[in-house]
C-alpha cells in the first residue's frame, strides 16, 4: 500500500485535529527522552562521567581517602 502526500497530509491534520498540539509535543518530547535513553544504555553515556573537573576532583580524593583507610 503507497501513501502519497495527500493522505499523509490528511493524516497529519487529523491527528493535529484528534491530539492537539501541546499533546503531540509532549509525546515527541517523551519519544526523544525515549531514544535518548535508549543510546545511553547502549554505548555507555557521557551523563556518566563528571560535567566539570570539580567533581570529579571531589570522587577522586574520596577514593583516595578511602584506599589509605583500608592500607
Amino acid at each position: 500500500m503507497h501513501l502519497g502526500y495527500l493522505e499523509i497530509f490528511a493524516l497529519l491534520i487529523l491527528v493535529l485535529l484528534l491530539f492537539g498540539p501541546g499533546r503531540i509535543a509532549k509525546v515527541a518530547g517523551e519519544l526523544g527522552q525515549g531514544i535518548k535513553a535508549f543510546k545511553d544504555g547502549l554505548g555507555g553515556s557521557k551523563s556518566d562521567t563528571p560535567k566539570n573537573k570539580d567533581e570529579s576532583t571531589e570522587e577522586q580524593s574520596v577514593e583516595n581517602q578511602e584506599e589509605k583507610k583500608d592500607q
